[in-house]
Formats: structure tokens, sequence, C-alpha cells
């Protein structure tokens, strides 16, 4: 029988502050919380159905500290998710100290106020896909270790850096770097499809309804326009943040191959 305790240390993570303080996070789904026993993240709690623990090879049930056998009831009481699987991971959250030289080797993405998790998650997923390695979340950004950003990036949190930073960040890049590429998405930039893209660059995203912050946009020096190819008028005002983000890095990387 799962602990009233244990039960209310797993609802604290919901909160920022709690994760903070307790340095967990909640991993759900059988596919995410397989790929991260099978990672190098540290799983403190494995809580599953029995039938599920008895499916899991033997060396990724070791991986966990502790293995707590829990029952659908149990499941549904701890769950973030509207519709539960049969395991969850309480996990260390990793780490990862900033490395200029690494990052200027690189492309990157930096979040400026991405405030919805799901975005944020989707974001982290397709920078897997893309290869980019390492996130940026600057001032205001949500959290990537919220169970509802954990749960959208599919497992890509494991392979993916992210970074709580700032603005500050940016100064640091100029001086390791002052010739460095930022990159931002404005209503007046360049047309992304006629300019020659940096394979080793950082691309800044901004909030969904605002964007680019003025105290980012200071520090990029090159700005891109998503063109409309609406032939019929009148279009949105704009695109999700996620969606920019793809069609962005989809053409950075399409450059990097051409």
């Amino acid at each position: 029988m799962l602990a009233k305790t244990k039960i209310q240390l797993i609802h604290s993570l919901e909160h920022k502050k709690h994760r903070a303080r307790l340095g967990l996070f909640v991993a759900e789904g059988d596919k995410t919380v397989r790929e991260i026993l099978d990672s190098l993240l540290t799983v403190e709690y494995l809580l599953a159905k029995p039938a599920w623990l008895e499916q899991l090879p033997v060396h990724l049930l070791s991986k966990a500290n502790f293995v707590v056998e829990i029952d659908d009831r149990e499941l549904s009481k701890i769950s973030f998710m509207k519709t539960p699987s049969q395991a969850m991971a309480l996990v260390q959250i990793p780490q990862y100290r900033l490395n200029m030289a690494e990052i200027t080797d690189v492309l990157s993405l930096y979040l400026d106020e991405v405030q919805d998790p799901g975005n944020l998650g989707t974001i982290i997923r397709l920078a897997d896909w893309f290869g980019i390695r390492h996130v940026l979340c600057g001032h205001g950004c949500a959290d990537p270790f919220n169970p509802k950003t954990v749960q959208s990036t599919m497992g890509a949190i494991i392979r993916v850096k992210t970074y709580q930073t700032d603005e500050s960040f940016f100064k640091l890049l100029k001086t390791h770097r002052p010739d460095f590429q930022v990159y931002g998405t404005f209503l007046n930039g360049e047309n992304l499809y006629k300019v020659q893209l940096s394979s080793k660059a950082v691309i800044v995203m901004g909030n969904e309804s605002k964007g680019i912050s003025d105290e980012v946009a200071q520090h990029i020096n090159r700005r891109l326009l998503i063109p409309s190819y609406s032939s019929v008028g009148a279009t949105s005002e704009s695109l999700n943040v996620a969606t920019a983000a793809a069609i962005v890095c989809a053409e950075f990387r399409r450059n990097d191959v051409s």
C-alpha cells in the first residue's frame, strides 16, 4: 500500500519550489519510464503495477533505488495524466553546467518567456529530433521539469540538456565569441528561406503572445521572418511558438546539409 506521505510528496512535485527543494521530478508513461531507467539519470523511486514490473528486464529494474508496487486505484491518485499509464518514476533533476565552448560549437535554442509547459515540452522534443542538444530557458520560461513538460517531451528530456538562465547568457556569449550568430524570429526580419544560415548559432524563440522581449532582442544580430504563403488575403497573425520553432530548426538543418 502506498503511504499517504508518499502520495503527498508526489503531489508536491507539481510545484517548482518543491521540485527544487527535493531535487526530483515526475516522469510518467511506459515508454518514457523505460527510457529513463535505461539512461544515466538517477531514479529514486519506481512506482508501477506488478504486471508491468514483471515484464521489465532485470537490469532496468535494478536501476531504481526503490521499487514500489501499486494498483490502479493508487496510480489514479498520484498520476498527473488524464489517463494514467502503468508506471511512474521519481527522478533526480540533472544539473548541467553551461559550457560556452560547447555552446558555440553547435546549434542551440534560447527560449524567451515560453510560458506554456506543453509548448516547452514540444520544443524540447523537436530539438531532440533535429539533433539540438542544448535548450536554454530564459527568464519567465516554464520549468523543463514540470510534469506536463516532461510528458510532452516524450522522453527527449533525457537526451536534451536544459538550462535555467537569463539575459546574462548573451553577455557571456559575447565575451566568449563576439562574432557568434544569434538569430531571432520577427515580423520585420529577412525571409528565412533566402538567408544563408549558420550551423553554429543560437536561435531565439519568443513568448507565445508577445514574441521576443526588447531585453533579449538587443542581443540578436540576425532577424528572421517566417513568410506566409497565403494567397487568399488575410491570414493568421502569428504561429504557435512550437510550430515556428519546428519550421526554423528544419530550415537550419536543411541549410546545413545542402
